[in-house]
């Protein structure tokens, strides 16, 4: 049964999904966080820790030719039967253990082979940062691997994926597995020759595109009746992907939940010489309009809006020296307006994106990484090159997208990995079907808080930081500081220049020099600024004269519009029992606290400018800073529903032409 639904279809995925009514996916969310309660209770999980204790130890009898004998029994089992049986499980457990132990040096600790077990039945598993996510996901993937399944293990970039594949892949190797790395800027053909590993490390985005890719590629075949009767007529079409089997996803709440508001498009290029005629006089009539007389910002979510009076302006200016035939209409006219409101307001230079090499290129909110073959729609793109002064690349003519919502479910199992989940527990269980499993840490934490700080202003703010950043890299101490954009970080940077603090720089104009950046942020008084690219999935390793001197200190200096990310920051420091410390250090002037009422912020800036940083002024203001973050948080998960709701919408109108499965 277990390989029979594997194998039966020549492009493996999940079929049978489809939006439930409202209180049917309440009800559906509850089953799946009431069985990982039950199903994978803590009694449960240690006492299969226990059983591949056992197992290890028994295997410390057998010569070489029994190792093999049992691996090749092993694999033989676990395509028959699956991962029902825990002792089978255990004991797939206890021979990838013992070939990592022999062959990298490290062997799984008893909260990694829990978590494992909660990755193979399908489910997040929350552990906290450092304590070994990357080597836990090696029992799951290579026991699904040996059962028959393709085995996906996504992370949030290139560069993890090609570290885990490097550090990994000896270990696949001796248990007679194959591993591969697919990078985003991979060709076609390396793509093809990756792929049929039984093990393949890459980025959420290169996955999802590439399924996309397959998905025009294969058009109306992708169906099982129709690619099985051309593998039967030998008309096999070509395909990057072997289905969607198995996917371990690191950061689980970084691409199911940070990343799911935007969907992923493939597209041509379509170019037009009036288009761009019109964009620049898009710019050139959008300059012409008065902030808060003819429109008003939203800055938070890029949105402009016209007021009663631009709307009364627009076809004065309109019909001043344009030449484009859009400008005739009045509903085209103030659609393109408002978009290049936008463009020239709400996406701002080294926050939203860089210039590099005469491009726009898109930064990442949430990963602060470049994006150099992502674009913007709907004309954004092309108005914010018209912005920059650099080349207007052609529109372009959509061709395929999906969110990622709809693109995980599709996975015939799924499992996730992070640190910081809780949150979004229920959202996980009613889009994704996934159950959320604590995994208590391997030992107790020693993370020191130290009491949050916010200042009237952002010159206060840097002032504060600036002293601390001296204070404890002169105790011996490494220090990072995690800033929300790249203009911030070399704002930051220069103020510490000027206080004569050496410092390495870490954001999306320096992405290429990461792994170097991150292998001395933990050397003694090292000071590293970074943007959220320091967030996830890096460790910072230490050496015995700086845990002794206290650890690494953390600095945030402004809030992320999702409080997981700030958790992520933190967790940077104090990792699997090390000593740490970090701080918050804010400022009214940040983008969360802009959106409260501007008299009311005033009178916050004077009452911290003459209260300092203490007293009930202080604490009101804090708690307003992080009500706004709520706020923004419950403002994102009802744009990612009605995202879903759409995808499902669009899904249905399809299935009606036959052109989804």
């Amino acid at each position: 049964m277990f390989s029979l639904t594997l194998h039966a279809d020549a492009y493996p995925q999940r079929r049978d999904w489809q939006d439930l009514p409202w209180l049917d996916r309440i009800g559906e969310g509850l089953r799946v966080r009431l069985r990982a309660r039950l199903a994978l209770r803590p009694g449960r999980r240690e006492a299969l820790v226990a059983r591949v204790e056992a197992e290890e130890a028994r295997l410390a009898a057998f010569d070489d030719g029994a190792r093999a004998l049992l691996l090749a029994e092993l694999r033989r089992q676990l395509r028959r039967d699956g991962f029902a049986d825990d002792a089978l499980v255990a004991q797939t457990f206890a021979v990838v253990r013992r070939a990592s132990r022999a062959l990298l040096g490290k062997a799984h600790f008893g909260t990694q082979i829990q978590g494992a077990w909660v990755l193979l039945h399908g489910n997040v598993a929350e552990m906290n940062t450092g304590e070994g996510k990357s080597l836990m996901a090696t029992l799951a993937a290579a026991t699904a691997a040996l059962a028959g399944m393709k085995v996906h293990v996504v992370t949030v970039n290139d560069y993890l994926a090609d570290r885990d594949r490097d550090e990994f892949g000896p270990l696949y190797a001796a248990l007679g597995l194959s591993c591969a790395f697919v990078g985003e800027a991979a060709t076609p053909e390396e793509k093809t020759a990756a792929y049929p590993a039984d093990i393949v490390y890459c980025s959420n985005k290169t996955i999802v595109f590439d399924y996309l890719r397959d998905r025009l590629a294969l058009t109306d075949r992708m169906q099982p009746l129709r690619l099985a009767l051309d593998a039967m007529l030998g008309q096999r079409r070509r395909q990057l992907l072997h289905g969607l089997q198995f996917a371990i996803v690191d950061e689980a709440d970084s691409v199911f939940v940070d990343e799911a508001r935007t969907p992923l498009i493939i597209s041509a290029a379509r170019p037009s010489v009036e288009a761009e005629a019109f964009y620049r006089e898009a710019i050139a009539l959008a300059g012409q309009l008065v902030v808060g007389d003819d429109f008003t910002l939203e800055a938070l979510q890029h949105q402009a809006s016209l007021t009663e009076a631009g709307r009364r302006r627009l076809p004065q200016l309109a019909g001043a020296g344009a030449e484009s035939p859009v400008w005739r209409s009045a509903l085209r006219t103030e659609e393109a307006c408002v978009l290049a409101l936008q463009a020239l307001h709400a996406f701002r230079r080294d926050i939203h994106y860089i210039v590099r090499d005469g491009k726009v290129m898109i930064v990442d909110e949430n990963t602060g990484r470049v994006m150099p073959d992502r674009s913007w729609e709907r004309g954004l793109q092309q108005l914010i090159e018209v912005k920059e002064g650099v080349a207007v690349s052609p529109e372009k003519e959509t061709l395929g997208r999906i969110s990622y919502q709809m693109f995980f479910r599709r996975y015939l199992r799924l499992a996730g990995m992070t640190g910081t989940c809780r949150e979004v527990r229920g959202e996980m269980a009613s889009v994704y079907g996934l159950g959320v499993v604590r995994i208590p840490p391997y030992r107790p934490s020693r993370r020191l808080r130290l009491p949050a700080r916010l200042f009237e202003g952002s010159e206060a703010r840097w002032q504060a930081v600036v002293d601390s950043v001296v204070r404890h890299s002169r105790q011996g101490r490494p220090v990072l500081v995690g800033t929300r954009s790249i203009a911030a970080s070399e704002s930051l940077s220069e103020r510490l220049q000027a206080a004569g603090v050496a410092h390495q720089v870490l954001n999306a104009k320096q992405d290429e020099q990461e792994a170097g950046c991150v292998a001395h942020a933990g050397e003694a008084g090292q000071v590293t600024i970074a943007t959220n690219m320091a967030g996830r999935g890096t460790d910072i390793k230490l050496d015995d004269a700086v845990r002794a001197a206290g650890g690494l200190h953390v600095i945030l200096t402004e809030l992320h519009d999702a409080s997981r990310v700030d958790r992520q920051l933190a967790g940077r420091c104090a990792r699997m029992g090390d000593p740490g410390s970090w701080e918050e250090i804010l400022s009214l002037d940040d983008e969360l606290p802009a959106g409260l009422p501007a008299p009311l912020r005033a009178v916050l800036a004077g009452r911290l400018a003459a209260g300092g940083q203490r007293g009930a002024w202080h604490a009101l203001a804090l708690g307003l800073y992080r009500w706004r973050q709520w706020r923004v948080e419950r403002r994102h998960a009802h744009l990612r529903e009605l995202l879903l709701r759409a995808d499902f919408r669009n899904r249905v109108a399809l299935s009606f032409t036959g052109e989804m499965e």
